[in-house]
């Protein structure tokens, strides 16, 4: 089976984040073929500004690369605000005129039951970019107040569980669209 490369994207910024530990969490539990990347430079991006697009060539040129390298994208963000966090709403909005991101499947994860309003957020932004959202592959995951980090995520008997289900039917999604090519 050919390999299958899923970008991962946090909206937290923060060293010691669920969201991010999660998303570590996923990239252990994903089947074997399936590599995860990680975006790192989600603080870099500059405010979006579609007249300054060539100033900032290197920064959004390698979120752009990343997604133009990859099969899927998985996002865990917080809820701020009742909404999405401004650095995922900057990464979304540099990739917005991305020719790579139409029907690009897209899994996401949230780690708090009380971030509903982020969620929906997310999901109009991301069905208004024309990401193909997978929706088994989309959970919810009770790590808000849990001190789990991304190995305690990983081994936690529910949690994973849970986790490696969203991934197989991610797998799958993404499989039936290379078969469709």
């Amino acid at each position: 089976m050919n390999r299958i490369q899923v970008l991962c994207l946090s909206g937290s910024l923060r060293k010691v984040s669920y969201n991010t530990a999660v998303l570590h969490a996923v990239s252990r539990l994903v089947p074997a073929h399936v590599d995860a990347m990680f975006f790192e430079g989600m603080g870099e991006l500059p405010l979006f500004n579609p007249d300054r697009d060539e100033e900032y060539i290197m920064e959004v040129a390698a979120l752009r690369d990343a997604v133009k390298q990859s099969d899927g994208l998985i996002i865990a963000c917080p809820e701020y605000a009742h909404g999405i966090t401004g650095v995922m709403k900057n990464a979304l909005d540099w990739l917005v005129s991305d020719m790579n991101f139409p029907e690009l499947p897209v899994a996401f994860i949230n780690t708090s039951p009380r971030a509903i309003h982020a969620q929906a957020a997310l999901r109009e932004v991301l069905t208004t970019m024309s990401a193909n959202i997978i929706e088994d592959a989309c959970v919810a995951v009770p790590l808000l107040g849990s001190d789990l980090d991304e190995g305690g995520i990983a081994k936690h008997p529910e949690i994973s569980q849970l986790l490696i289900q969203a991934m197989k039917k991610f797998d799958e999604a993404i499989v039936m669209r290379r078969e469709a090519r």
